[in-house]
C-alpha cells in the first residue's frame, strides 16, 4: 500500500447544488477542515479518485478547486481549539 500524503483541498463553487455535491465528494476523503478547505490524507489512487469526482461536479468556467500536497517535514501550527491533522489507522469511504 502506498503511503498517504497530507493534502489541503479547497474549493469555490458558484451554484448551491454543485456546492453540496462538492462538499460531499471532498468530505469522503477529509480528516478535518472547515467551510470550503479540508485536510485529506490520500494515497495516489485516492487522490486520483478525488480529482475524478471533483471534475464530474464542477463547472470549469464558474468554479474553482485547489489541491495542495503539504510537506510532511513542515511544522504544524494550530490556533484556538483546532486539532492537529492526523492520519488515522483506517478510513470509511461510503
Amino acid at each position: 500500500m502506498s503511503p498517504r500524503q497530507l493534502y489541503l483541498a479547497a474549493y469555490d463553487i458558484s451554484a448551491p447544488r454543485r456546492l453540496h455535491l462538492m462538499l460531499k465528494a471532498v468530505r469522503e476523503y477529509s480528516t478535518g477542515g472547515q467551510k470550503s478547505a479540508y485536510e485529506c490524507f490520500l494515497t495516489e489512487s485516492e487522490r486520483d479518485d478525488l480529482l475524478s469526482a471533483v471534475t464530474e461536479v464542477m463547472d470549469r468556467e464558474e468554479d474553482r478547486f485547489f489541491l495542495l500536497r503539504l510537506d510532511r517535514r513542515a511544522k504544524v501550527a494550530t490556533l484556538g481549539i483546532a486539532v492537529r491533522p492526523a492520519d488515522p489507522d483506517y478510513f470509511y469511504l461510503g
